[in-house]
């Protein structure tokens, strides 16, 4: 099969082996994929990977239990033992033993075919397209801050990083509360914020006052925890949704000095991101920047990597 491959370096290999579907498992022919940022960082040496990235995906399962043959699917990334302390106490997305599609221990979704526990599926309903569908994982991110901060109606949040992340996760707090703000750099993306009825502020227009009380930080960026910081108010709350492979120096001492909770947050609720996008309440597809074959998929990571890009496609096949 085809498939992007990182081993120091991305490449193309057409005639990656097959992946086989065993006991539990199923195998389906991936119908197109997203770049992410975590796939970015791996490429400078995040989580020490090698083998097939990506972990946005939707497909068509053709190898598994009769109820999921021909299914469009998508899956969730985190693939647990199930049998540690942690998945025992219900926490199975942080199984001690686990591995994680494309990114820790499993060939990931820029490929041919793609190998998951049949646990980890979620039926795409008709009415959600494939350009809808790819976004799950990422919406699912979003909305994992719902369940882990209780947020009043008319609370103020604050999303700093207005990339793929920080606009979805703009979209979905801007659900349940009064006031949403995305801070970015770039005037055009702030825009299609904007057009979803977000308020934004660019960032070298944004002067932090310490004085709100959840911020979340979606910028990559050791610079954007530090904003962070300073924009927080006295026990507030910081989501710091950032996952990057460089090193970081930070003074933190606000944190102890202002007594704010810092709350890491990582991969979240598929059934919700799959609901909210067949009723229509969140809106992903102008989210889309550009569109490469799984032939030209290296290019596609270049172009992720571009920040005048939002969202890269990988179509595989339909």
């Amino acid at each position: 099969m085809r498939a992007i491959v990182f081993d120091g370096r991305a490449t193309l290999r057409k005639n990656y082996a097959d992946p086989r579907a065993g006991k539990g498992q199923a195998l389906l022919a991936v119908r197109q994929a997203g770049v992410c940022k975590t796939d970015l960082e791996i490429l400078k040496g995040y989580m020490g990977f090698r083998g097939v990235l990506g972990h946005e995906f939707v497909g068509t399962v053709i190898d598994a239990p009769a109820e999921w043959q021909g299914r469009r699917a998508v899956a969730e990334i985190n693939c647990a033992c199930g049998q540690c302390d942690l998945c025992r106490g219900g926490l199975s997305s942080h199984c001690r033993d686990r591995t994680v599609l494309g990114i820790a221990g499993r060939d990931g979704a820029f490929a041919d075919f793609v190998v998951m526990p049949v646990a980890t599926l979620h039926r795409i309903p008709d009415n959600v397209t494939d350009d809808q569908a790819v976004f799950v994982e990422p919406l699912a991110a979003a909305f994992q801050i719902i369940r882990q901060v209780r947020l009043d109606k008319d609370a103020e949040v604050v999303v700093l990083g207005d990339g793929r992340l920080g606009q979805l996760v703009a979209r979905v707090l801007k659900t349940v509360v009064r006031r949403a703000i995305l801070v970015g750099k770039h005037a055009e993306k702030l825009q299609l914020a904007e057009k979803q009825g977000i308020q934004t502020a660019l960032l070298r227009e944004f002067a932090p006052k310490a004085n709100c009380p959840v911020v979340v930080d979606a910028t990559g960026t050791s610079a954007g925890f530090d904003l962070a910081m300073k924009t927080v108010r006295p026990r507030g709350i910081i989501v710091l949704k950032s996952t990057f492979a460089a090193g970081i120096d930070l003074n933190l001492a606000p944190l102890v000095i202002n007594e704010v909770s810092v709350i890491g947050s990582r991969c979240g609720p598929f059934p919700e991101a799959i609901a909210a996008l067949a009723a229509g309440t969140v809106e992903v597809t102008s989210l889309i920047s550009k569109r490469f074959s799984v032939d030209d998929g290296v290019s596609a990571l270049a172009a992720a990597a571009d920040p005048a890009n939002m969202k890269v496609l990988i179509e595989v096949g339909r």
